[in-house]
C-alpha cells in the first residue's frame, strides 16, 4: 500500500519526477564545435609546411648547383669517373669517395640487415616478458652514443682487435685464392673501408631495429594465432605472415639505417683512413667518403675549383640519397603490384 502511495505522490508531482529522471539519467556533455575557420586555418597550416619542406629541398638544391658550378662546368660527368684529387695543380676527381661511400654504406647494410632482423624477431616472438623491455630499452640507447665516440672507440679499440683477430687471419686464408685475394690484400692495419663498414653497422643497428620491432608488433596477434594454430612455426609465421604485413615498414626502418649511414660523418672520419687514392679494391685499404672529404678538406679549401669540387661532391651526395630514396618506392610499388596480381 504504501508503494501505491508513492507512486501517487510522483504522478501527482510532475516536478518531483523530473527532478528524479535528471539524477538517474548521466549528464550530458557539451562540446564547443570549432567554426569553419578553424578547419581553414588547420588546411593553410599543413599545407604552408608542406610548401616550406619542398621549398627548402629546391634551395639547397639550387645552392649546391651553384656553388658546384665552376666544377661542373670544367669536368662535367667525368669528375665521377676520376680517381685524381690534386689541390695543389687543382685536379679534380671524386670517384674514391664516390667508392668508399657506397662500399663502407654497403658493408653496413649487409651486417645491420640480418642482426636488425634477428633482434626484432628475438623481442617479438621469442624473448620472455621480463628481458623484453631492458634489452629493448639497452639497444635503443646505442642510439643515443654521439658518432665521435664511436669514431675514437673504432679508432683505439676496435681497430686493433680487427687488425689482429680478423685481417690478419682473413688474409692467411684467402691469400692466393683468385678475386677474393684482392679483396683482403693489403696491410692489416685496422683502418679502412671494413672498418668504416662495421662501425656503421653498429651505429644504424638500433634505429633498423626498433622499427622492425615496431613494426612486427603492429602484426595482429589474431592472424599469428591462426597460423600457430595451424601448426607453423615461428619462422614459418615470421616469413609467411608478419613480413608480408610489415614490409611497408621494414623497407622503411632499412632506408632509415642506410640514410644514417651514407650520411655519417665523424665516425667515419676517424677509421676510414682518408686516403684519397684508389689502388685496388681491398676492403682493408684506407680510403675516403664524400662526408669525410667533406669535413677534412671544407674549413681549408680556398675559393674556385676546390671549394667548388668539394661542392660537386655534396651535390653527388644529394643524388645517391634521392635515387635510394626513389628505388626504395620502386621497391614497394613493386610488391604493391604483386600481391595485386596474385589476388
Amino acid at each position: 500500500m504504501s508503494t501505491t502511495l508513492a507512486h501517487s505522490d510522483f504522478s501527482s508531482n510532475p516536478s518531483a519526477t523530473q527532478s528524479v529522471r535528471a539524477m538517474t539519467q548521466p549528464p550530458t556533455v557539451k562540446r564547443a564545435r570549432s567554426g569553419p575557420w578553424a578547419d581553414l586555418v588547420f588546411a593553410v597550416l599543413a599545407k604552408g609546411a608542406a610548401f616550406v619542406t619542398l621549398g627548402m629541398l629546391i634551395a639547397i638544391l639550387a645552392s649546391l648547383t651553384i656553388s658546384a658550378w665552376p666544377a661542373i662546368h670544367k669536368y662535367g660527368l667525368g669528375f665521377l669517373t676520376s680517381t685524381t684529387w690534386d689541390p695543389v695543380k687543382e685536379e679534380f676527381g671524386g670517384l674514391v669517395m664516390i667508392y668508399g661511400t657506397l662500399a663502407t654504406s654497403f658493408i653496413a647494410l649487409l651486417i645491420a640487415v640480418p642482426v636488425s632482423f634477428g633482434i626484432a624477431l628475438f623481442l617479438t616472438e621469442l624473448s620472455p616478458a621480463w628481458l623484453k623491455r631492458p634489452l629493448g630499452t639497452a639497444i635503443e640507447l646505442l642510439a643515443a652514443v654521439p658518432s665521435i665516440v664511436y669514431g675514437m672507440w673504432g679508432l683505439l679499440v676496435f681497430g686493433p682487435v680487427l687488425a689482429t683477430y680478423v685481417q690478419q687471419p682473413m688474409q692467411a686464408a684467402f691469400s692466393g685464392v683468385p678475386y677474393l685475394g684482392a679483396f683482403v690484400s693489403g696491410p692489416p692495419v685496422g683502418i679502412g673501408i671494413l672498418s668504416a663498414g662495421i662501425i656503421l653497422a653498429i651505429m644504424i643497428i638500433p634505429f633498423i631495429a626498433a622499427v622492425m620491432r615496431d613494426v612486427f608488433e603492429v602484426t595482429p596477434a589474431l592472424l599469428k594465432e591462426s597460423a600457430y594454430g595451424l601448426g607453423a612455426t615461428t619462422w614459418e609465421v615470421v616469413s609467411k605472415v608478419v613480413l608480408p604485413y610489415t614490409k611497408t615498414g621494414v623497407i622503411g626502418g632499412i632506408m632509415l639505417g642506410l640514410g644514417r649511414a651514407i650520411g655519417e660523418t665523424m665516425a667515419v672520419t676517424f677509421v676510414i683512413g682518408n686516403f684519397n687514392q684508389l689502388d685496388s679494391l681491398s676492403l682493408f685499404q684506407a680510403a675516403n667518403s664524400i662526408t669525410s672529404a667533406l669535413a677534412n678538406e671544407f674549413a681549408e679549401a680556398g675559393e674556385g675549383l676546390h671549394q667548388a669540387s668539394l661542392m660537386y661532391l655534396g651535390l653527388v651526395l644529394f643524388f645517391i640519397t634521392f635515387v635510394i630514396l626513389s628505388l626504395s618506392k620502386l621497391l614497394l610499388a613493386q610488391l604493391r603490384k604483386n600481391e595485386g596480381a596474385k589476388t
